[in-house]
């Protein structure tokens, strides 16, 4: 990202470790100095590509404080995959578990611009947006853990995670199903007019299905508030785009739908694209955001994620287009933090990250009665089913 002017605002984190302590939860505004809201302008890493629209500007506006809040909050998303990691190599998470590290700036930039009444569903790769939407890391690491303090009561796992009450309906295990799903979800706000939007999310390997045109087409005819974002990690499973697509250019594979291809690894022109584009969808319909972006762990964990990428093109990456890196380089080029302040906010997420898998250990596994509640709709769980398994007789409302 290319720094266009700055203000110098003193050091906004003395003492660091007292505002941290202080703070209400792990997914928080920064608390700092009343001088936090001066203005920074800075361009994006790279200008923005348009199909049948004109494209964002550049230049995006910022704050100290939502700097440091994105340098923090990506921090926490990225040291709960990793601890995701450990727990599935230690057996204590089982099933699919796909990871969300490296593609943070997606789910950061996004949440900045809008709000929890309007909504998200994603793919099974879905802890840092269930984060994102307001979920606790207890909550994720309970329902990794298959406990009963999970967002799903333990009963979904990594796949499943769901926070409706903050606008978040789910991770979805099989590829490309949530699409449709989210272009219901826009019809239901344009039906009720609420004046919200569903950002509909889906990656590479799903940009190819049939669902995503038939649910696109609809879309357009009615004029539906939806963005349909595509988490470009260019490698869908272990495929590469280019043996999977004839044309990898997802932003325009829309037609008549117009598309953004935004550098999904630059959080300010993340957030730049979708202020743009809930704009946009309110006004005229349906809009595609193709996120540029990059996944560092295998496609699940039981992908090594180096037999079809070489271990120096990850390297190179991670070096090169890190979002969290990024981000901390602004900080310290506008005199926002010190090293020893950043070091700081990263040792006590590590630290917030470990008391919360400790705790999600404490609870216990759903109780086996859990089996049979919540299939379909409420009263058709253990109130239709005896012990046995045998269907009793009840009369639905």
């Amino acid at each position: 990202m290319a720094l266009r002017r700055s203000y110098r605002t003193g050091n906004l984190l003395n003492p660091l470790k007292a505002v941290i302590s202080n703070l209400p939860s792990i997914l928080r505004p920064f608390s700092s100095a009343s001088n936090d809201t001066n203005t920074i302008t800075i361009e994006t890493s790279i200008p923005f590509s348009g199909h049948n629209c004109e494209p964002p500007s550049r230049t995006v506006e910022t704050t100290p404080k939502e700097l440091i809040t994105f340098f923090h909050d990506m921090t926490v998303m990225r040291r709960m995959e990793i601890a995701s990691d450990m727990l599935y190599k230690a057996k204590l998470v089982r099933g699919f578990c796909h990871l969300y590290d490296g593609q943070e700036a997606v789910a950061i930039g996004m949440e900045s611009v809008i709000t929890k009444k309007d909504a998200v569903i994603t793919t099974y790769r879905d802890h840092c947006l269930f984060l994102g939407r307001g979920g606790t890391l207890l909550e994720t690491f309970a329902e990794l853990m298959g406990r009963e303090a999970g967002c799903s009561k333990g009963k979904g796992g990594s796949m499943h995670l769901y926070k409706k009450d903050r606008g978040f309906f789910g991770g979805h295990g099989i590829v490309g199903a949530q699409v449709p799903l989210g272009c219901g979800l826009a019809f239901a706000q344009k039906y009720l007019k609420e004046g919200t939007v569903t950002f509909t999310m889906y990656g590479d390997g799903a940009a190819n299905q049939g669902q995503l045109f038939e649910a696109l087409n609809i879309s357009a005819l009615l004029d539906l508030p939806v963005i349909l974002v595509c988490e470009n990690n260019h490698y869908g499973m272990g495929t590469a785009e280019w043996r999977a697509a004839k044309s990898p250019a997802y932003y325009k594979r829309g037609d008549y739908v117009p598309g953004l291809k935004v550098d999904g690894m630059d959080v300010l022109a993340v957030k730049q694209a979708c202020k743009y584009a809930k704009e946009y969808v309110l006004k005229n319909g349906p809009i595609i955001l193709e996120m540029d972006t990059y996944r560092y762990h295998g496609h699940s964990m039981s992908d090594p994620g180096s037999t079809y990428r070489t271990r120096d093109e990850i390297s190179n990456v991670r070096q090169e287009r890190d979002p969290i890196d990024r981000v901390k380089k602004l900080i310290l080029s506008h005199d926002l933090a010190t090293e020893k302040d950043l070091k700081d906010i990263e040792k006590e997420t590590r630290k917030v990250v470990d008391e919360a898998i400790a705790k999600a250990k404490e609870f216990s596994m759903p109780d086996p009665s859990e089996l049979f509640t919540n299939v379909y709709v409420n009263g058709l769980g253990t109130e239709s089913f005896g012990a046995d398994r045998k269907e009793l007789r009840v009369t639905l409302p």
